[in-house]
């Protein structure tokens, strides 16, 4: 899974990964330049679907449907393209502005910053006659960023676990099965009951409110899938930064 305090892509590294606005107060997401050349980003919104596997999937606007184009509408940021020296941070300020009649519910947003490759000039000796193809790495990071507008809530529950042979080895699959207004984020936490120390943990587990259901699938070292046959405790909670609330929980045993 991506990291979630800071993701980096290229030369440009951004904190956070992921921003929550209820529409009373903005948010903001700081850009750092770690390469050592000046470096210039686009800043745009898109939209995102979620899929069953988890995966994220690009809408184009005219496919929107009504809360996505009022997720669009609402959200606000300044600036659209910012140009950083090598070591430099510079903020992105976010705000939404939910209107009267907007209906309850959690309204989602993609925010992509994307390198401008900087201009080549023209060098003496070449050939103007030549032809020349030269690929430049585009590099991007997309964050989500979240309206909540109203009283919103969800319930998670844990099915259907079992451990498979996977491409690269074993891995432990489940489904989180989700059901209310909101989405959740989180980690994975899989232990032996009565055990503090985890097997493993997965961390940056989303569930977005367009599907009911996400199939995980965590793969596991020989060590690990052979401390998980027995009883285990399989528990999906919320990030310790964030309070580490658990959200749903399974006591089950891996033949």
């Amino acid at each position: 899974m991506a990291p979630l305090t800071a993701q980096a892509q290229g030369d440009l590294l951004i904190a956070p990964t992921r921003i929550v606005l209820d529409g009373r107060q903005g948010g903001e997401v700081i850009l750092s330049n770690i390469g050592d050349s000046e470096a210039t980003y686009r800043i745009e919104l898109e939209l995102r679907r979620m899929d069953g596997n988890g995966a994220l999937s690009a809408v184009p606007r005219e496919a929107a449907n009504e809360k996505e184009t009022a997720a669009l509408a609402m959200v606000r940021y300044a600036p659209r393209r910012i140009t950083l020296p090598p070591n430099q941070p510079q903020s992105v300020r976010i705000s939404a502005r939910p209107g009267a009649e907007l209906p309850e519910g959690e309204y989602r947003v993609h925010m992509s910053f994307t390198a401008i490759p900087a201009a080549r000039p023209v060098t003496q000796g070449e050939d103007p006659q030549g032809i020349e193809i030269r690929l430049v790495p585009i590099y991007g990071v997309t964050i989500p960023v979240f309206v909540r507008h109203g009283r919103l809530e969800a319930q998670v529950s844990i099915a259907n676990p079992a451990l498979r042979a996977g491409a690269s080895g074993s891995e432990l699959t489940f489904d989180l099965i989700r059901n209310g207004s909101s989405s959740t984020y989180g980690e994975v936490v899989i232990r032996k009951p009565g055990q503090a120390e985890p097997i493993a943990v997965t961390r940056g587990v989303a569930i977005y409110t367009e599907v009911a259901s996400r199939k995980l699938a965590l793969p596991l070292s020989p060590e690990q899938t052979a401390a998980l046959r027995g009883p285990v405790e399989i528990e999906y909670r919320e990030l310790p930064e964030n309070g580490g609330r658990l959200l749903a929980s399974l006591t089950t045993t891996i033949g």
